[in-house]
């Protein structure tokens, strides 16, 4: 590596940990804007990108860049859903309840096991139509040209949180993740007013049993304490049970909302100091005049896209920005879009403390690998088994609080899965371990150097090759003994570089603890 080279590298390292940490929602300077900046912005507001892709970012600039990636209406749309059979959980039809019990009665065993059969078989095919629907959403966040749209997208999943298990309705579950992508980067209120209306989420929580004279507490419980206000603020146990009052009757039917109004309780309520004869919406609306309903969701937007504030403690400098920045997002009327944007626009966010600062969540690891290095998608089942086993299974969240994130998705076993399966996907080798399909769709390695290769066409040092290399892949400036040692590696061959030694250097970086960073 040339000394200039060193030199620059180190400084960085030095103005990272002194330049202090910005309290507010101050916007980065244009002439800031450069090729890295981008590229983080690239990974954070969405899944990373290729080399190509980043410098086109770049030359768009800050304003132009966070309008490609937060307003992308102009950006053509793919399919709304991919042709899913909704009828095959079809609900039990009084009749057919009534005729089933008498077969029960009169001893008629071979009706009753015609129906469970019947019944059965809609499960399988239901189970066959939830494998396809997870994995059409895979290509979709593989290929969208609209990244933030479908990473907001599994946000919602993993925030208002529901399992198919619980619910066993494939369309449902389909019907809620294009619920989220629709309201993706729009009004939090609006979705939260949605979502109270979303059979997947009444089934999930039981708000189908929530009658008048049995109030089910469930959805007004988790609706304050996991979905806007977060547990233990602004809200008391009365509230909840208040609350379960106002959506009685909050049901559905088959695959749309009902609201059953001789179930609803319309006596009156008294909620957050608030009383009258309040519903569903009522209590949507009381909750977001909470001032905790915008700094939850900012403190948990933050934590998905600027850093995962690993412990209790918050410093000072992240609490003012987040104080500032929920005061703008109560401003904007709750819109998500808005609030991103004054995030990403923002020095805070760009700040080198906040690069790197993140662990990917499983779905982040295979995603951003395939659209950062450019490799093969290859099998979309091995993809899903991969998943499964680093812990995050698309449409089976863990339970109604989602993925707990950040240092949970790292274990041993979770770690030798993301580091072989990030390897699989540059190579297509399936390992020993696993029952992953081997592909032998080529990877174009040389892709990925082409920005240094136009500067020189006659190649470059194996010094700059890895710098460039490790800052593409892992997302920050690398550590110069990280540049020595894939430095090294490149050397092997006198420096000459070819697909299959870019592609081995690749393999060792993605087997870095530090890949594991976002």
């Amino acid at each position: 590596m040339s000394s200039g080279l060193r030199r620059s590298l180190n400084a960085r390292f030095r103005r990272a940990a002194a330049a202090p940490l910005p309290a507010g929602t101050r916007a980065l300077r244009d002439d800031a804007f450069d090729y890295w900046k981008a590229h983080h912005l690239m990974q954070r507001a969405g899944f990373g990108g290729t080399p190509d892709e980043v410098r086109e970012l770049t030359s768009l600039g800050l304003d132009g860049a966070i309008a490609r990636l937060v307003r992308f209406d102009g950006v053509p749309a793919e399919p709304a859903d991919g042709g899913f059979d909704p009828d095959i959980m079809q609900p039990i039809s009084p009749e057919q309840r009534r005729a089933y019990r008498q077969a029960q009665q009169r001893g008629d065993e071979e009706a009753v096991s015609a129906f469970r059969r019947r019944r059965q078989q809609s499960q399988r095919a239901d189970r066959q139509q939830l494998r396809a629907i997870r994995r059409w959403w895979l290509e979709r966040l593989v290929g969208t040209p609209r990244p933030l749209e479908e990473k907001m997208t599994l946000f919602w999943h993993g925030h208002f949180a529901t399992g198919y298990r619980a619910i066993e309705d494939s369309w449902h579950m389909e019907r809620q993740i294009a619920l989220f992508r629709e309201h993706a980067l729009g009004d939090f209120k609006r979705l939260t007013h949605r979502i109270i209306r979303d059979p997947a989420m009444l089934e999930y929580l039981n708000n189908d049993r929530n009658v008048a004279r049995r109030p089910n507490e469930n959805l007004a419980r988790e609706l304050m304490e996991l979905f806007t206000l977060g547990e233990g603020n602004g809200y008391g146990e009365q509230d909840i049970k208040e609350g379960a009052r106002a959506l009685t009757g909050y049901h559905f039917d088959d695959d749309a909302f009902v609201f059953r109004r001789a179930l609803h309780d319309r006596g009156p309520k008294r909620i957050f100091g608030r009383q009258g004869d309040f519903d569903g919406d009522d209590l949507v609306d009381l909750i977001f005049q909470q001032p905790a309903a915008a700094e939850f969701i900012v403190l948990k937007l933050y934590r998905a896209f600027v850093h995962d504030l690993p412990g209790d403690e918050i410093a000072p400098e992240r609490r003012s920005f987040l104080r500032a920045l929920a005061g703008e997002f109560r401003r904007s009327g709750f819109d998500v879009g808005s609030l991103l944007e004054t995030l990403f626009r923002s020095e805070h966010f760009h700040h080198p403390s906040n690069m790197t600062a993140r662990i990917k969540s499983p779905v982040e690891l295979l995603v951003g690998t395939v659209r950062t290095l450019g490799t093969p998608a290859r099998d979309r089942r091995s993809a899903e088994d991969a998943l499964s086993a680093m812990g995050q299974d698309l449409l089976e969240p863990p339970s109604v609080r989602g993925w707990p994130g950040g240092r949970t998705w790292i274990n041993t076993s979770t770690m030798f899965v993301r580091q072989n399966y990030a390897v699989y996907l540059l190579t297509g080798q399936r390992p020993k371990a696993w029952g992953w399909r081997a592909d032998r769709t080529p990877y174009d390695a040389m892709r990925l150097i082409a920005p240094l290769l136009e500067i020189d066409p006659a190649g470059a040092d194996p010094e700059t090759v890895a710098t460039y290399l490790l800052h593409h892949a892992l997302g920050s400036a690398p550590h110069p003994d990280r540049v020595a040692s894939i430095a090294s590696f490149l050397a092997r061959r006198g420096g000459r570089l070819d697909e299959g030694v870019l592609t081995g250097a690749l393999c060792l970086i993605v087997g870095l603890p530090e890949y594991q960073l976002t």
